[in-house]
């Protein structure tokens, strides 16, 4: 209830007060009304109702201090045509055109527009591509990927259906006795949740890659489905040169596009974050403290019943999941990602297979591209062979 509906309420109940009483004296002494005022509020309520009893500002704006209405519609467009830019910046450009106003009443204008603020003009310019055919100029396409940033910076990650983007990351378990080091590489499906998790005593580039190679992988293909990115955050077991890298290596020769999180915002990965928060408190918590682990193995099968619980048993709150159980997401929600794929496959035959348009060459060259073209796959094939024998092989 806010203040303008107790206001009402209170002169309500003056009304009904002094009709008890019969005392208009008295119902006025009880709730601080004047006489004058309760014949104003009765007649206000005999001729409106209670809405009439509203409180009505005395405030009057004063349109002779205000500035021309072509200087007020330029500043107004410059908001909409520059949403990045701020009052003073606003004021300063204006000044080049010739149009002089400071930037206290440029912020004034912007006010009365409701547009004193970035995510305020933001959502302007939303509303006008969505109600004209309007053509995006750099500055506000500049603004709108500020926005897209900043949505990712707070945890808002874009994802279409499964394997659309996994997010990976690396938790550190602990230091156990009899064991070590111990580190978790997390796999999650950020459209269905989907989890999976691999255990190794060190944190470096070819355990990440062994994770996608071992487990994340050999899933996908089992599912018929591509993965096409990945989110990790900066770590040193991510991010290197592709020419050296173990595991930028290994994402260039699955094809797979490598995304970062944004620098100082562990929030952007808050997928695995939060699923690390969870397997401490429902998994390690506990496990830790009924048995006594010898070897990274029993941890790891231990490990893979839990998530094999997580995945099938226990239901999601996830945006996607509805309260399902992430594998029963992933399965109900696979045909988004066939139909996208079908789509793709659709757009890139009509982009090559243009009318009028045939391939040069001919049909006695047409073999031999066509037997070049299958050399070519067996030599991208054997890259992959052998760099996965090379350096997947050192892991202990």
């Amino acid at each position: 209830m806010n203040v303008e509906t107790k206001l009402i309420q209170n002169k309500l109940g003056l009304l009904k007060l002094a009709e008890k009483l019969g005392s208009v004296t008295e119902a006025c002494e009880v709730y601080g009304y004047s006489r004058d005022s309760f014949y104003r509020i009765k007649e206000l309520f005999e001729t409106g109702g209670a809405i009439a009893l509203k409180e009505v500002s005395r405030k009057k704006p004063n349109y002779k201090n205000r500035i021309e209405p072509e200087l007020e519609e330029a500043v107004v467009q410059f908001a909409k045509d520059q949403p990045a830019l701020g009052q003073l910046r606003a004021s300063n450009e204006l000044k080049k055109k010739g149009l002089f106003i400071s930037p206290c009443g440029v912020r004034c204008v912007w006010q009365r527009h409701d547009l004193e603020t970035f995510p305020k003009r933001l959502k302007a310019l939303e509303a006008r591509m969505a109600e004209e055919n309007l053509i995006l100029t750099e500055a506000q396409m500049i603004a709108l990927e500020r926005k897209k940033e900043k949505k990712e910076a707070i945890g808002e990650i874009e994802t279409e259906h499964p394997g659309y983007l996994g997010a990976q990351d690396t938790y550190y378990v602990g230091n156990i006795k009899g064991v070590g080091r111990i580190y978790q590489q997390t796999f999650i499906d950020t459209y269905s949740k989907v989890a999976m998790a691999k255990l190794y005593d060190r944190k470096n580039a070819i355990t990440a890659a062994d994770m996608l190679n071992d487990t994340v992988l050999p899933f996908f293909e089992q599912q018929q489905l591509p993965l096409l990115r990945i989110l990790t955050d900066r770590g040193t077991e991510y991010c290197g040169k592709a020419e050296y890298h173990e595991y930028e290596l290994y994402l260039q020769i699955e094809d797979i596009d490598h995304s970062k999180t944004k620098a100082r915002s562990p929030q952007t990965n808050g997928i695995c974050e939060r699923f690390h928060r969870t397997i401490q408190d429902e998994f390690y918590a506990i496990a830790f403290r009924k048995k006594l682990y010898t070897s990274v193995e029993e941890i790891q099968k231990d490990l893979d019943e839990w998530i094999d619980q997580y995945n099938n048993d226990r239901t999601h709150s996830g945006k996607y999941c509805f309260g399902r159980t992430p594998m029963q997401t992933f399965c109900d929600s696979k045909q988004l990602a066939k139909a996208k794929r079908i789509d793709e496959l659709l757009q890139n035959e009509a982009n090559f297979n243009l009318p009028g348009k045939t391939e040069a060459g001919s049909a006695e060259e047409q073999p031999a591209r066509d037997s070049q073209a299958d050399g070519n796959e067996k030599m991208v094939e054997l890259p992959s062979t052998v760099f996965q024998n090379s350096f997947l092989s050192q892991i202990p």
